[in-house]
């Protein structure tokens, strides 16, 4: 079973781009859409569990808290059980516990235990699948991973559509045990997503080549048998965009939350305040996989990391111009841009990761860098939250995400501008001198016969001695003037 999530030993397997693939795609939307819109869907039972066990808003927001610092705060420790025993056995543990996390939760007679059952459990559940989920990804789609990508991240709006309103049917039907219990069931699909994830395993061959791709798997298995590679560190362009990926979290995720209370603020009702998200929720779900098709044209797929960029650009920008709104067609019109750039960010971010560290290290590569936009995400929307506590203003919160997101933007095109770009152009240059050092045999043979045979014709044209007799010369220029003809002189010789 270990051997379903490696890349290390054996013989490189060439990703099908389909086939099968497709099937492992439509797991990882489920997968994608359960890990993203959950903790939103969650909050649905926020003034039931208030009215419940007598606590404030703040004290049910952990809740979603903890989910997401789950989902993001244990990247390294998936990255330790897919790289020890493959991404199914992980995704089926993951599975079972996401859907234990919320039954034992319907059962809770305090918001402690909804903390550790919802937050720590299920958070603990679906992280365990999302991360395997897009390993598979990027290990069966290798032409066609950026529309695979921009396809899988759709499954976040489709799912938050869905879960929301399905979360207040069965709270008003069930109440939110009941609701915590049928959810909780919904979840065992991710096993079945994880049934999905089949192993991809290089075609049949003869024996010998069996044989001989065992014995180069043995050789090649030892140096290689590591948990969690830190070598990625060593890669400028993953810590440039480890870094910037982790500002651009701080301000990303703030303006989905504060939106609808910055309606409110303005004095519109619930209801109409509400569609925001939904406006928001639909526009993201076509901007994705749009964005994934224009990320794989051919112009446009090595140059990802500057797309990234320019989407991460487009979302600060419209969060420093949506700052400020002072009516309800203004933030119909801010939530349309904010989604397409958020889609566009949503579809690239995991794509550019995966084109930086390749298929053998993103399995380490993304448990890394989702622990350090834990932190982020942790800092994000309560710090936003307390300047609206000290300005009263949400103009102030949306200006920080926007500031936030463009920095981000500037220091990953920047830094990729100034320093990956020369690396590679001196790699270049440098190959190319290997290339002219490391000429064929038949090249450097044919050169040397054409520099012998100019060497014989150049032979051919010269006198065969060098050597000049003094009294020859003297005897040459006599005797024209003995014959009475004139002597060659400077002035008589053209």
């Amino acid at each position: 079973m270990g051997g379903v999530a490696l890349d290390v030993g054996g013989p490189a397997v060439k990703a099908p781009d389909g086939g099968w693939g497709w099937a492992v795609l439509l797991g990882c939307f489920v997968i994608t859409g359960f890990s993203y819109a959950f903790p939103k869907a969650v909050s649905v039972f926020f003034k039931e569990l208030i009215r419940e066990f007598g606590v404030g808003y703040s004290d049910t927001a952990w809740i979603s808290s903890i989910l997401l610092a789950m989902l993001y705060g244990t990247g390294p420790v998936c990255s330790v059980l897919v790289n020890r025993f493959g991404c199914r056995p992980v995704m089926m543990v993951g599975g079972v516990l996401a859907s234990l996390g919320m039954i034992l939760a319907s059962f809770a007679t305090s918001i402690i235990h909804i903390y550790l059952c919802t937050g720590v459990l299920t958070g603990l559940g679906l992280a365990l699948n999302f991360q395997p989920s897009l390993i598979m990804l990027n290990r069966y789609f290798s032409e066609k991973r950026p529309l695979a990508n921009g396809l899988s991240a759709a499954g976040s709006p489709v799912a938050l559509c869905c879960l929301s309103p399905l979360g207040q049917v069965l709270q008003y039907q069930y109440g939110w045990r009941g609701g915590f219990l049928i959810l909780g069931g919904l979840l065992l699909n991710c096993c079945v997503c994880a049934a999905v994830m089949r192993p991809l395993l290089p075609p049949r061959s003869s024996q010998k080549d069996q044989e001989a791709a065992a014995k180069e798997e043995d050789a090649v298995k030892k140096p290689k048998a590591k948990l969690l590679d830190f070598s990625v560190f060593k890669d400028r362009g993953f810590v440039i965009y480890t870094v910037a990926a982790s500002v651009m979290v701080l301000g990303l995720f703030v303006p989905p939350v504060f939106v609808v209370s910055y309606a409110k603020e303005l004095g519109y009702e619930d209801t109409k305040s509400a569609l925001l998200l939904t406006i928001l929720g639909f526009v993201d779900m076509f901007a994705r996989p749009t964005c994934g098709v224009i990320a794989g044209l051919k112009w446009v797929r090595p140059r990802c990391v500057y797309l990234f960029s320019f989407a991460m650009l487009f979302n600060g920008v419209t969060d420093l111009v949506g700052s400020q709104a002072s009516d309800y067609p203004t933030l119909v019109v801010f939530c349309i841009f904010f989604g397409v750039s958020y889609g566009m960010v949503g579809a690239l971010q995991f794509e550019v990761l995966m084109t930086i560290v390749g298929t053998e290290k993103f399995s380490s590569a993304i448990g890394l860098v989702l622990l350090m936009e834990a932190f982020a995400v942790l800092i994000g929307p309560p710090g936003a939250g307390r300047l609206l506590d000290y300005t009263k203003k949400y103009m102030f919160v949306f200006l920080l995400a926007g500031c936030e997101v463009c920095v981000s933007a500037i220091v990953l095109f920047t830094c990729n501008l100034l320093f990956i770009r020369t690396k590679a152009s001196a790699a270049q240059e440098q190959e190319e001198v290997q290339e002219e050092a490391q000429r064929s045999p038949e090249t450097m043979a044919m050169t040397a016969d054409y520099q012998q045979g100019d060497a014989l014709e150049l032979e051919k044209l010269r006198p065969d001695s060098t050597t000049v007799d003094s009294q020859e010369v003297e005897r040459f220029l006599k005797e024209p003037e003995s014959k009475g003809a004139l002597s060659p002189s400077p002035e008589t010789c053209l």
